[in-house]
C-alpha cells in the first residue's frame, strides 16, 4: 500500500480564556475551546470552540457547551454567516440544521461584556483517502471473525471516559490525545498488520489522526472506520466490561437501564443491583412493551456475556434502540471482581429518567409554586412582550432575558429565581445569564408550556 496522507480539514484557534465578572467582581475564567478539540485544534482570541447546544430564534442567542462551561453568544439572523458541514454557506437560517452536541466554531465581537457571533462554521465530515477508508460492514465481518482469525488490530481512538460507555467489540482503546505514550506499548510489532482506527463519527478527527500518526511510525495497512460508533451503534450492539459498569455508570449514578436475561434460577442467586428481569426466553414480547426512548443506554448480561445476552441484545437494536450494549462475560466478570451482589426480586419494570440537566427544576416543585408563590421565590417568563400578552401565570413576571442586564433592579438576589418559557430553551439559556451575572439561587423549567389567556398552563416534558 502505498502511504498516503490522511487528509482531513481542521480549524485552527489558540488558547484563550475569557473572564466573567460575578457579582463581587472576582473574575471567573471559562474556557474557549473545549479540551477534547486541544488535541487537535490550538485556540485563537474572538472565537469559541465547543459543542452546539441549542438556538432560540425569539432571543436570537446560541447556546455552546464547552466542557462542563456554558457560553451564551448574541446573532443576527440576517447579519451572521453560517458554514455547514456540508460547505454550505448561508445566514441564520442554517443554524436550524446543526445537530444537538456537534462541533462548532464559533467568531464573535464583543461590546459591552455581550458576544455576538458574525460567523459560526459548522465542524465538516473528515476527509480520508478511499483505500483507507472501511464501512460497517467491512468492521462487522472482521470482528465475526475475531482478531485471530481476521488478523486485524482494531484500536477506538476515543478518549477513556467514552470508552468506557461502550465500545465496539474486540476493541483496545488508543486515545488520540495519550497517542504518542501509549502506542508503542498496544501497536503491533509488525508494521504490515492491519491496523483499523474509529471513533465518534465522521466529523471526528481522532481515527484519522491516529491513522496519520502510526503512518508516520512506518506502518503501512491501515484503515479508518469513519462513520465509527455512532454508525456502529445504529446496527449492532457494543460491549461493556463489568468495571466499566460500575465505575462509569452505577457509582456515578448516570441513568440506564439495566437488563437481567437470565432464568429466574440463576437470578436467584444474586443479581446487579438496579437490574430489571427480563428472561431471554421471553424477550420478544418484553421488548414489545419496553416503554423507553430508543436513544436510553441500555445494557444487557446473563451468566456469561453469551448466547442468551447477545441475542436479547441484537433484538433491542433490531427495534431501534441505539445505546444497546452486552456485558463482557456477563455475571460471572461481575463476581471475579468481587462487586456487590443483590438479592430478593428483581424490578419488575424499565424505567428509564434522563438526568437532569444543570439548573432544572423538578416539574411538581414548580407546579407548587406557581399554584401559591411564597414569598421567597420569583417565576420570571422569559420570553417576549406579545407572547406575555397573550397569555401567561399570574404567579409570573414577564421579563424577556434580553432584558436582563437593563432590569436587574427588579432581579432580587434574595430570592429563588426560577426562569421560564415555552419550550424550556430560553429558560434554560435565561438560566446560564442570570448566573453569569452573579446570581446563584436560579433554577429554570426544562419543559414545553402552553399558557392560556385565563392564566392556566400546562407542562408536558418528552
Amino acid at each position: 500500500m502505498s502511504k498516503k496522507t490522511v487528509v482531513f480539514t481542521m480549524l485552527v484557534s489558540t488558547v484563550f480564556t475569557v473572564a466573567v465578572f460575578a457579582a463581587d467582581s472576582a473574575p471567573v475564567v471559562k474556557p474557549n475551546i473545549a479540551k477534547i478539540c486541544t488535541s487537535c485544534h490550538k485556540a485563537e482570541a474572538d472565537a469559541l470552540r465547543g459543542n452546539f447546544d441549542n438556538v432560540a430564534f425569539k432571543s436570537k442567542t446560541i447556546q455552546l457547551k464547552i466542557d462542563d462551561a456554558v457560553e451564551l453568544v448574541k446573532f443576527d439572523e440576517d447579519e451572521i454567516k453560517v458554514i455547514s458541514g456540508e460547505g454550505k454557506s448561508g445566514d441564520g437560517e442554517l443554524l436550524r440544521a446543526i445537530k444537538k452536541g456537534h462541533e462548532i466554531k464559533i467568531e464573535f465581537l464583543e461590546k459591552g461584556g455581550v458576544k455576538t457571533a458574525v460567523k459560526v462554521i459548522e465542524k465538516p465530515p473528515v476527509k480520508v483517502s478511499k483505500e483507507m477508508l472501511m464501512t460497517t460492514a467491512d468492521v462487522e465481518k472482521l470482528v465475526a471473525m475475531g482478531p485471530e482469525k481476521g488478523k486485524y488490530f482494531l484500536f477506538d481512538a476515543r478518549p477513556l471516559p467514552r470508552y468506557k460507555e461502550g465500545f465496539i467489540p474486540t476493541a483496545v482503546n488508543l486515545p488520540f490525545p495519550a497517542f504518542d505514550k501509549m502506542a508503542e506499548k498496544l501497536l503491533p510489532k509488525d508494521k504490515k498488520a492491519l491496523i483499523i482506527f474509529y471513533c465518534a463519527g465522521p466529523a471526528c478527527n481522532m481515527s484519522p489522526g491516529s491513522a496519520a500518526k502510526a503512518m508516520k511510525l512506518g506502518y503501512t495497512n491501515l484503515k479508518v472506520y469513519v462513520d465509527g460508533m455512532p454508525a456502529w451503534s445504529e446496527k449492532n450492539y457494543g460491549l461493556l466490561s463489568a468495571q466499566f459498569l460500575k465505575e462509569s455508570w452505577i457509582d456515578k449514578d448516570i441513568p440506564h437501564v439495566l437488563l437481567d436475561v437470565r432464568s429466574e434460577k440463576d437470578v436467584a442467586k444474586g443479581f446487579i443491583k438496579g437490574a430489571v428481569a427480563f428472561p431471554a426466553k421471553n424477550s420478544e414480547k418484553l421488548i414489545k412493551a419496553l416503554e423507553i426512548k430508543k436513544g436510553a443506554p441500555v445494557m444487557v448480561y446473563d451468566q456469561n456475556g453469551g448466547h442468551d445476552a447477545k441475542l436479547v441484545a441484537s433484538a433491542l437494536v433490531k427495534a431501534g434502540f441505539k445505546r444497546v450494549v452486552v456485558l463482557n462475560a456477563g455475571f460471572d466478570a461481575w463476581q471475579t471482581l468481587k462487586y456487590d451482589v443483590s438479592s430478593g426480586k428483581l424490578a419488575a419494570k424499565a424505567t428509564y429518567t434522563p438526568k437532569p440537566r444543570p439548573g432544572e427544576i423538578d416539574l411538581a416543585e414548580f407546579e407548587k409554586y406557581a399554584a401559591n408563590l411564597p414569598a421567597n421565590v420569583m417565576i420570571i417568563d422569559v420570553r417576549n412582550q406579545d407572547e406575555g400578552k397573550a397569555g401567561m401565570l399570574k404567579t409570573a413576571k414577564l421579563i424577556p432575558a434580553e432584558e436582563f442586564k437593563e432590569r436587574l433592579a427588579e432581579l432580587p438576589k434574595d430570592k429563588l429565581l426560577i426562569t421560564l418559557c415555552s419550550t424550556g430553551v430560553r429558560a434554560e439559556m435565561a438560566y446560564h445569564a442570570l448566573k453569569e451575572l452573579g446570581y446563584t439561587n436560579v433554577k429554570f423549567v426544562n419543559a414545553k408550556t402552553d399558557f392560556a389567556k385565563d392564566g392556566s398552563y400546562k407542562t408536558t416534558k418528552d
